[in-house]
């Protein structure tokens, strides 16, 4: 079930594994293997920088923050955010999706997928309509219109938007994908990570590929020294992007067809079984 690359003589050494975290990294119980964490910290023994790319927000991170060693950042919200885990989640850098933007969109998936409904992910936090199933693990999120959560008295004043969810209860997911792209992929990027009909909107241009080739780029890295791992499909220009990537054995097939390699499920340590080859290598080549 697994392959790797890191066996190609004429492959460049891998200095960063960029790895989504549901339904890769962890467990389905949102756990972190024991045997993952060992990886982990070999990888940083290693020399090879390890970035967390996920959708998830900031306050959401704490499941992995104890095992991000050395630079201590994270990626999230899908690209939307750079983050200092070892900071408590500060935000380092913000790629916001602009209220205007977003209230177009808003009109335009109401108008192609009537019965749609919206939450509004902000760096303080998320609000949503009323028909929108409530994230639990917020309590204290504001309910009301999207129109009304967007809004600002002056442009500018308000917490900036990461993104814009857009949740169906009826439509299968592809086509719900689809369908908002072509109504409004003029407008903002659009992706999916969930197995339901729910849509994550950020701004144009905005991924996990666009936010980690601007980091990679800072440190000196070419894609070609980057390894990636995925399972949806908000992971695809990334893995696409990466020299070498890796789609779960438990991802969707979008996935399986943009990565250059694939490994076992996420149950099943899927990442870690490739980073230990990958560590292997870099030991042996020192």
């Amino acid at each position: 079930m697994t392959s790797s690359h890191s066996a190609r003589s004429e492959a460049p050494a891998v200095r960063l594994i960029a790895t989504d975290l549901d339904g890769t990294l962890l467990r389905d119980d949102k756990s972190v293997s024991e045997r993952t964490i060992a990886a982990l910290a070999a990888a940083e023994r290693a020399g090879i920088e390890v970035f967390f790319v996920t959708g998830r927000p900031a306050r959401w991170m704490d499941v992995v923050s104890s095992h991000v060693h050395g630079h201590g950042l994270a990626i999230c919200a899908n690209g939307a955010a750079v983050v200092d885990l070892h900071a408590g989640g500060t935000f380092l850098e913000v790629r916001p999706l602009e209220r205007p933007v977003a209230l177009e969109v808003v009109q335009a998936l109401r108008a192609a997928a009537p019965g749609t409904s919206f939450a509004v992910e902000l760096t303080t936090g998320i609000h949503y309509e009323p028909k929108y199933p409530p994230f639990f693990l917020d309590p204290g999120a504001t309910v009301a219109t999207a129109e009304k959560l967007l809004f600002e008295e002056a442009p500018g004043a308000a917490a900036p938007v990461l993104k814009l969810l857009a949740q169906h209860p009826e439509l299968d997911p592809d086509v719900f994908l689809t369908t908002a792209r072509e109504a409004a992929g003029d407008l903002a990027s659009f992706t999916r990570s969930s197995p339901t009909a729910l849509i994550e909107i950020s701004g144009l241009g905005v991924s996990k590929a666009s936010t980690l080739a601007h980091c990679c780029a800072e440190r000196g890295i070419a894609p070609e020294e980057v390894a990636a791992f995925g399972d949806m499909p908000n992971d695809i220009e990334m893995l696409a992007w990466a020299g070498r990537s890796y789609a779960m054995g438990n991802a969707h097939p979008d996935v399986i067809a943009a990565a250059t390699g694939r490994t076992t499920g996420n149950n099943e340590d899927g990442v870690a079984v490739i980073m230990e080859e990958l560590v292997a290598a870099a030991v042996r080549n020192r």
